[in-house]
């Protein structure tokens, strides 16, 4: 399957400048297998995995000398290293501290060799290191699959293509406008792991991939036990379930666990984003740019990383989601908002954390919400997200009058078009946010 990352990596590997990169993202992702794909272009690979392979740990316990630590790996792999020609990846980097710590000299004594590294449990790691290199590595953030990426993946590259040229004055034919909102219904459903992506694009077999969902989600409660000891698995659980029920909606501390202090809630939560599982869409004033200038941190939602593990932990019915026109009448999840929210993340620069904005007003009488907040270029963009065909816009135009803001857009099951100063975006669309189209 084609990933937008692998043009990422392209272009890292083609850039002479380049630092060794670190390649972060929650499990199941797709790290692996992108790295891997990279390496095709390479003339030899020397691959670590940290995790399965502890005895090439004792190769990182001494001064840190990139070309004894290469040397020693070669020998062990019998794979040689070679600057320009070989590409080192060291898995799952997270079980071996001193790896991370290497990386910054590769940066000084290897800038020839082609470094990258992976992990998914990682940020737990560099919690623990008071610095690993700033300056002298690059990071590159990956998520599941886009909607893109799954049209892509479905053998739809020129449908993708077709869409990707529209816009608000360009609305698609109803047939395609159709077929589109077809393949974002069985997205919707799937979710954008790789796995369930391949079984799907192989079989067409919902259950089958609905089971995969169930395999991952158990291997991810599993993992909780490799967090931290200050937290209970069973409280991580908790806590984990309860932000699946509440999406959508202001995150409230003192209702996720009955059994747990508030120290420990934060500290449960705290984990699960740090083991990028979920994403906390944080509250802005937004009387200006940037947006994180005006957070209120005690105010957010939160969103899972994947709504394919979202709709399967909520139980929504499947069949109404295949087969529903308008997702407004079985959409008590808020599935929309939580794959659009996904979606922002996915099509902002992955070079950097993405960071989730919204604005909400409470005024006696005057309660107003936008779903989502994106700054372009010097622009702030509101977004209001409707699962269905139908629904009025007063928060949306509240918050361009108040904030004197030019336009806003309304993400939702219709066709693109324009309302006065309210461009709409099909939901399948939701990527054109970031573009010019």
């Amino acid at each position: 399957m084609k990933r937008f990352i692998d043009q990422e990596l392209l272009r890292w590997k083609e850039n002479p400048s380049r630092k060794p990169l670190l390649v972060r993202g929650a499990r199941q992702v797709g790290k692996t297998y992108s790295i891997r794909q990279l390496a095709k272009g390479f003339t030899s690979y020397l691959e670590v995995n940290f995790e399965s392979d502890r005895s090439v740990h004792s190769f990182f316990e001494k001064d840190l000398n990139p070309d004894e630590i290469c040397m020693n790996l070669s020998a062990y792999y019998n794979v040689p290293v070679q600057d320009g020609q070989t590409l080192l990846f060291l898995d799952e980097i997270q079980a071996c501290p001193q790896a991370i710590s290497s990386l910054r000299f590769f940066y000084e004594k290897r800038p020839g060799l082609h470094v990258i590294a992976a992990g998914s449990l990682l940020e737990f790691a560099l919690q623990e290191l008071p610095s690993f290199g700033v300056g002298r590595i690059d990071n590159l953030f990956m998520f599941p699959l886009s909607f893109d990426e799954f049209l892509m993946g479905m053998g739809e590259e020129g449908l993708f293509q077709f869409k990707s040229n529209h816009g608000f004055d360009a609305p698609l034919l109803p047939p395609i406008h159709e077929k589109l909102l077809d393949y974002l219904r069985k997205f919707l459903v799937l979710g954008g792991l790789p796995e369930v992506i391949h079984s799907f694009a192989g079989n067409r077999d919902y259950l089958q991939a609905q089971q995969i969902l169930d395999r991952l989600i158990s291997g991810y409660e599993d993992d909780f036990a490799k967090y931290k000891k200050r937290v209970p698995v069973s409280r991580l659980r908790e806590v984990f379930r309860y932000i699946v029920f509440q999406a959508g909606k202001k995150f409230n501390v003192s209702k996720a666990s009955e059994s747990s202090s508030h120290a420990q809630i934060k500290e449960a939560f705290s984990l699960l984003e740090m083991a990028g599982l979920v994403y906390r869409v944080q509250h802005t004033a937004a009387n200006g740019i940037p947006l994180g200038a005006e957070v209120n941190p005690k105010n957010f939602k939160v969103i899972l990383f994947d709504h394919g593990i979202f709709q399967r932990i909520l139980g929504l019915e499947l069949s109404a989601y295949v087969t529903e026109k308008d997702f407004s009448t079985v959409n008590k999840g808020s599935l929309a908002e939580q794959y659009v929210g996904i979606e922002i993340m996915k099509n902002q620069p992955n070079s950097i954390r993405p960071q989730l904005y919204y604005w909400h007003r409470e005024k006696r009488a005057s309660t107003a919400e936008v779903d989502y907040l994106v700054q372009k270029n010097l622009e702030i963009i509101p977004i209001e997200v409707k699962s269905g065909l139908q629904g009025k816009m007063q928060s949306l135009r509240l918050f361009l009058q108040e904030k004197k803001v030019n336009q806003g857009t309304r993400v939702s099951m219709e066709n693109f078009g324009l309302y006065d100063n309210i461009r709409v975006l099909p939901l399948y669309a939701t990527r054109n946010l970031f573009s010019d189209v």
